[in-house]
């Protein structure tokens, strides 16, 4: 067995192929290296970091400590799709490499461990290069260049660690019985989704007695706190290509406005911090229903809120898609085509 291995790669986005991959090379050495390079052709639609994917590898690999991650920015290399038709920049490569070797102290006679079929694998390359190249096997149910442009279509082959950063985020807001709540569980079972729940209303539950009769300025704060730590935590063990989020941090801040009269700064941080890819607006034009908890019910009131929503919309450069019909189950009909058509390519 060789002392050390090295394993370069995209890893955008981590899938079971690489891991099936990592783990066949960590078989073959003492040591195995992964570097993670950027993509020299990343997708735009979901962006990630170099951290992100550092991220992703240290947890999927974080009880094997005889895997060390590393992150390299100061070049990419080539996407290579076949070992047929591949011109390989010998000197470029060896360059590369010394480069990467030196910098994370690897050993002399570390290997480079590449897949069957890559282009480095080639006899006629090996031979040229100044490191040993040994190869795993091919898995070619995972075609890392499909899954890479479009990862909502291979969702199930995408490793655990990575979905958060690919799952899209849809905010279902509105005024007091718009429908959020009902529309939101409704979508989320439509889709087998992952539904992050209200938090002002869990809050008055846990924090107030039930009641918003105490409810104050400084009840704001931890509102927008609990909700945020609720979206972390559900991204983070995401199930679905679409999360959906019941009532947004804006909504958050338009009560605070309604209510308090004034601005909450960290619900505007979290507002900043936390850009969901939709946001579905519903209009406030479905009947009013007195739950105890609701005093926005006249319909100048609606109305008002509903233009301070829109105001804080547009203060923060955030578009949503406006959903009119006051029929719920059109409403469910229009939300459901805009997500088929939006994420899933419909």
């Amino acid at each position: 067995m060789q002392k050390s291995g090295l394993m370069i790669g995209h890893f955008e986005p981590l899938h079971l192929g690489h891991i099936r991959s990592i783990l066949h090379a960590s078989s073959m050495v003492e040591v195995l290296h992964i570097v993670i390079t950027r993509h020299p052709n990343p997708n735009q639609k979901f962006p990630v970091t170099l951290q992100d994917k550092a991220r992703w590898l240290q947890m999927a690999c974080s009880d094997l400590p005889f895997i060390k991650i590393h992150t390299c920015d100061d070049f990419s290399f080539p996407v290579h799709d076949s070992i047929e038709d591949i011109t390989i920049n010998i000197d470029g490569y060896n360059a590369k490499i010394d480069y990467i070797q030196h910098k994370f102290n690897m050993d002399e006679d570390t290997i480079l461990l590449v897949t069957e079929g890559h282009p480095l694998s080639k006899p006629s390359v090996t031979s040229a290069l100044n490191t040993q190249v040994a190869t795993t096997p091919l898995h070619p149910e995972f075609d890392s260049t499909a899954i890479h442009y479009n990862p909502i279509a291979n969702w199930d082959i995408i490793h655990p660690e990575a979905r958060g950063n690919y799952t899209r985020t849809v905010a279902i807001v509105g005024g007091e019985s718009s429908g959020k709540t009902t529309l939101s569980h409704k979508i989320a079972n439509y889709y087998g989704a992952d539904l992050v729940l209200e938090m002002g209303r869990l809050y008055v539950g846990t924090d107030l007695g039930g009641t918003e009769e105490g409810l104050q300025y400084s009840d704001y704060g931890p509102i927008a706190l609990d909700h945020a730590q609720a979206v972390r935590e559900t991204l983070y063990q995401a199930q679905s290509p679409v999360t959906i989020v019941d009532t947004d941090f804006v909504t958050t801040q338009a009560f605070c406005e309604e209510y308090e009269g004034r601005t909450h700064p960290f619900v505007t941080a979290c507002i900043e911090e936390f850009r969901f890819d939709h946001t579905l607006f519903l209009a406030n034009n479905t009947p009013w229903i007195d739950d105890g908890m609701r005093s926005l019910g006249t319909p100048s009131a609606r109305d008002r809120f509903e233009s301070r929503l829109t105001d804080i919309f547009a203060r923060h450069n955030i578009q949503t898609y406006r959903i009119d019909s006051p029929d719920y189950f059109a409403r469910y009909e229009q939300a459901i085509a805009y997500i088929d058509q939006h994420i899933f390519g419909k």
